[in-house]
């Protein structure tokens, strides 16, 4: 082979992981949609009490088998997190959605993962294991299930992803990045404080 082909296929590589690697970003745009979600400095989007969008029911089997409707939440606060074991930045924030979701849990919080894009449940699993994840996952391999939401709420592009769910259904507050302890606690603790 020679220094030019190989210059060629180190660019070609170099190009294919930075492509990988935005899959998996830590920012960017949800893309157009009337949401009512307004960006903060902190790159969290939030929509005032009676501005939000209603969330879709997400349904069906979870990592571990069992069937989880968020339905079945009705009237509690639901954290979303979409989530992927192949993802960087889902590892670094993991441990941080395990230790709020431990603090919060008995105030009528509930978190529930949306595992996306792995093609097994293995991988997914020993992600769980490792990070101390407790709550349940939803198997999504398709990302079918962040398709569900109104366009512009989400984008599929944009993992890990969180939304804050309130007591009425509807969307209070998004991430488009890793988020730490602090920034998802401040992300909660507005529509905990809500009656």
């Amino acid at each position: 082979m020679s220094a030019a082909s190989r210059t060629t296929l180190l660019a070609a590589g170099a190009a294919v992981a930075v492509l990988t690697l935005s899959a998996c970003t830590s920012g960017g745009t949800s893309g157009a949609g009337d949401t009512n979600l307004v960006t903060g400095k902190e790159g969290i989007a939030t929509a005032a009490k009676g501005e939000r969008a209603k969330a879709p029911e997400l349904s069906g089997e979870t990592l571990d088998g069992k069937r989880l409707s968020t339905a079945d939440y009705q009237g509690k606060i639901v954290v979303l997190n979409f989530w992927g074991s192949w993802c960087g930045p889902c590892r670094i924030e993991a441990k941080n959605f395990e230790k709020v979701y431990e603090d919060v849990k008995d105030q009528g919080v509930q978190f529930v993962g949306v595992n996306t894009r792995d093609t097994s449940v293995t991988p997914a699993l020993a992600f769980e294991k490792e990070q101390g994840i407790t709550f349940p996952s939803l198997y999504d391999p398709t990302g079918k299930l962040m398709l569900r939401f109104e366009k512009g709420t989400l984008n599929p592009q944009l993992i890990p992803s969180t939304l804050v769910i309130d007591r009425d259904g509807k969307i209070a507050a998004r991430a488009l990045s890793a988020l730490s302890e602090d920034k998802l606690r401040g992300m909660i603790e507005p529509v905990l404080a809500e009656k």
